[in-house]
């Protein structure tokens, strides 16, 4: 079984009204920041907590899993020059 242990954890983050919202795939971890670095910091605390004393094998993690965090953002606007 330990051959298909997940080495990582996806994440995505995303703009919500206003605060950016954080939220693990595989595991249930949400987390909000003001900013995109206090999100960041905060996924990382919070999936820290939740993996805490946990058997990571038994929930399909190999031992340091790392995040992968995905992002949501809205296109750049063009400035149209007259």
């Amino acid at each position: 079984m330990k051959e298909n242990l997940q080495h990582t954890i996806k994440a995505f983050i995303r703009k919500g009204e206003k605060y950016y919202i954080a939220e693990c795939l595989e595991i249930p971890v949400v987390t909000q920041g003001k900013t995109l670095d206090e999100a960041v910091a905060n996924l990382k605390e919070a999936v820290a907590l939740h993996l805490e004393g946990e058997d990571l094998e038994q929930l399909g993690l190999a031992p340091n899993p790392t995040l992968i965090i995905t992002m949501e953002m809205e296109p750049v606007a063009s400035v149209a020059q007259t």
